[in-house]
């Protein structure tokens, strides 16, 4: 004789947040507390005003729900930016740095076009490039430093593909550029 089992469960939490699940309350939390701005403030980041296309170009373009925005380097706030070239003349800790600031006028132009950092759905596709002597090979230690901010910042939202690859040269002898696509919430 074979007994079979049935499991009930009320359709009330099927098809819909009526059960105390803590998966749920937990996507319930997440999703209430998601903040960037708060995030980059309690990191002390300060966003700059965004850098501004230094030729023909635009800093981003969206279409649908995707945004492209154009490569950006470490620029700082006073209009220096971070030159040189990894493992010639810049340590990877420097480039390291130089990513980080890049992801940081990255999120600038981002927020202008966006006006609240909330409407990120998720960072999909970063393409860094490193000003590399020829024996380099360490780009993606480098790149780290804008991947590493975007998941401190947007969390699981902030994980993406990438490629980080040396470039013989980069405009005004910057140290990385760095694109990236993000997908956004209307």
């Amino acid at each position: 004789m074979k007994i079979f089992f049935l499991i009930m469960i009320p359709l009330t939490c099927v098809f819909s947040n009526g059960c105390n699940s803590p998966a749920i309350k937990s996507a319930e939390v997440s999703a209430n507390t998601f903040d960037p701005e708060a995030k980059l403030a309690t990191l002390g980041i300060v966003l700059p005003d965004p850098p501004q296309p230094v030729a023909n170009y635009v800093n981003g373009v969206r279409t649908g729900n995707l945004i492209f925005l154009a490569g950006k380097g470490p620029k700082r706030a006073d209009g220096t930016e971070i030159t040189g070239k990894l493992g010639v003349d810049v340590s990877i800790e420097q480039g390291y740095e130089g990513a980080r600031l890049t992801a940081i006028n990255q999120l600038a132009v981002l927020k202008e076009m966006l006006g609240d950092l909330k409407r990120v759905k998720r960072i999909v596709k970063v393409l860094g490039m490193v000003n590399s002597d020829p024996s380099f090979i360490d780009q993606p230690k480098v790149i780290n430093g804008f991947s590493d901010l975007m998941v401190e910042v947007f969390g699981e939202r902030g994980k993406h593909a990438r490629s980080a690859v040396g470039m013989a040269s980069l405009p005004r002898g910057q140290a990385v550029e760095i694109e990236m696509i993000v997908e956004v919430e209307d």
